[in-house]
């Protein structure tokens, strides 16, 4: 029992954990269309180059209000901000 618990510890403070948590696993019919994630955008102020799909997220490439190049990662059934990158 010890030992299972001591390989949960490990596995959960990885950098593969982090990894995993990036992927979206949401079955499709849940999904929101891309219409509401451009939505999303535009009320956040961004300018949309690109919407696509990246590991079973929607993945926003836009242009933020003060003109920079961010990349932003949205769940696509509750379209919740998982992460935000600012391109340099």
């Amino acid at each position: 029992m010890t030992k299972t618990l001591t390989i949960a510890a490990v596995l959960a403070l990885s950098p593969l954990s982090a990894w995993a948590d990036a992927n979206c696993f949401v079955p499709m019919a849940d999904w929101q269309p891309r219409e509401a994630v451009a939505r999303l955008a535009e009320e956040n102020g961004w300018q949309v180059r690109r919407i696509k799909i990246d590991d079973g997220c929607y993945q926003i490439r836009a242009t933020d209000s003060q003109g920079r190049r961010i990349e932003v990662t949205v769940q696509p059934d509750t379209l919740a901000v998982l992460e935000f990158e600012i391109d340099d």
